[in-house]
């Protein structure tokens, strides 16, 4: 097949795991990534370009000289991962348009799959408590309306070019290693709830997550699809399992709660207070039918891997004992 590949996004951890991916399949030919921080691991031939997304007369001039013939678009930024609310609206704002336009512009777009969330479906309601893809999208936060407005972007290019769009709504993506304001939170001494309710929410292994975006790259995955890790936890029990204090909070007292927790080095974003006021789970069933994703990660898994991740231990110099 030989396709020229664009990764947007590559520095952060997923878009490294996918460049690291798709660099190992034999259809893949060029495989080049922008971002506006490198790569964190090591990557065999596929390239990297220090593009800051908000330079969109730049990235555009780039991508339409690639010309790609699939996009790989995880230059989708969450809140409060790796910068501000604002700054990652307005870099997944520049680096969608600037991106995808130029891609179409070209002629030679094959294919286009994106990040998305189960945030752009808001709220369980008592109607829709586990939402499928048929599910009417009714984000209540910024982030939420964000992956709302990439996947109508991205729609308007398929209309444009006539080609397939894969959306992937993943759960929350939480590891080890990856900069995740829920995880962030959970990992605190003392992890705030809901006074008034234990809602389930689901997360995602970022090792999933790659693999659930290169499987729908090679089957053409079309539409939108949920990508959830199996079972559930609520706030209550993730606290307790990773054994810390849950702190219930009623709900006029979020945003001085909000203030609290980024003093102690976890900014509370909107859609995570969503998270733990409302719940954040959906229906896998088609990630299963369609990419064969049957053996996910589960949510339980990942929040022990979470806990479990060994905090920084000082080792000895010659001749002395660790204390």
């Amino acid at each position: 097949m030989n396709a020229r590949v664009l990764v947007t996004g590559m520095g952060g951890e997923l878009g490294t795991r996918v460049a690291q991916l798709i660099e190992a399949r034999e259809w893949a030919g060029d495989v080049v990534g922008v971002d506006f921080v490198p790569p964190r691991r090591r990557l065999r031939r596929a390239e990297f370009r220090r593009i800051d997304p908000r330079d969109r007369d730049r990235l555009a001039a780039f991508v339409e000289e690639y010309a790609p013939n699939i996009v790989a678009h995880f230059g989708v930024y969450e809140p409060a991962s790796r910068m501000t609310p604002a700054s990652a609206r307005e870099r997944t704002e520049a680096c969608t348009a600037a991106t995808l336009s130029a891609a179409a512009s070209t002629g030679v777009l094959e294919y286009v799959v994106l990040r998305s969330g189960l945030e752009v479906y808001g709220p369980p309601t008592a109607r829709v408590s586990v939402p499928d893809e048929d599910a009417v999208p009714a984000p209540t936060t910024a982030y939420g309306r964000s992956l709302l407005a990439v996947e109508a972007a991205a729609k308007g290019v398929a209309l444009r070019c006539g080609v397939p769009v894969g959306a992937l709504r993943y759960a929350p993506v939480m590891g080890s290693h990856v900069p995740s304001p829920l995880g962030r939170m959970l990992r605190l001494p003392v992890v705030p709830v809901s006074a008034v309710s234990d809602p389930p929410f689901s997360v995602l292994h970022p090792d999933d997550a790659a693999i659930a975006m290169v499987t729908a790259i090679e089957r053409r995955l079309d539409g939108p699809c949920n990508v959830v890790g199996g079972g559930a936890a609520t706030p209550w029990q993730a606290a307790r399992l990773g054994g810390r204090v849950p702190l219930p909070v009623a709900p006029g007292l979020w945003g001085l709660v909000g203030r609290a927790s980024e003093v102690a080095g976890a900014a509370l974003a909107p859609h995570v207070v969503d998270l733990i006021r409302h719940g954040c789970t959906g229906d896998g069933s088609r990630a299963r039918e369609e990419l064969g994703l049957g053996d996910l990660t589960s949510t339980q898994d990942v929040l022990r891997e979470l806990f479990d991740w060994a905090d920084v231990v000082a080792i000895a110099r010659a001749g002395e004992q660790a204390a």
